[in-house]
């Protein structure tokens, strides 16, 4: 606990470590977790992908449960 799946447009190594730190950071700060409770993987999207894979299929039937949409706080 936690499990966080980021999905997203491909990117570098070194950036999706970056990325996993600080959202393993953030979690253990604001959530409360140890480091070691933290899991964090990152899947890689091609943008021609990304409209049927993921906005389609996950976000567009899930709209009413995303806390960010679009970058728009849902709250």
């Amino acid at each position: 606990m936690p499990l966080i799946v980021v999905k997203a447009y491909p990117k570098d190594d070194s950036t999706k470590q970056a990325v996993a730190e600080e959202i393993t950071r953030v979690f253990t700060e604001k959530w409360g977790c140890s480091r070691e409770a933290v899991t964090v993987k990152i899947e890689s999207y091609p943008p021609e992908e990304w409209q049927r894979e993921i906005k389609e299929k996950e976000i567009d039937p899930h709209a009413d449960e995303m806390i960010i949409l679009e970058g728009e706080a849902q709250y």
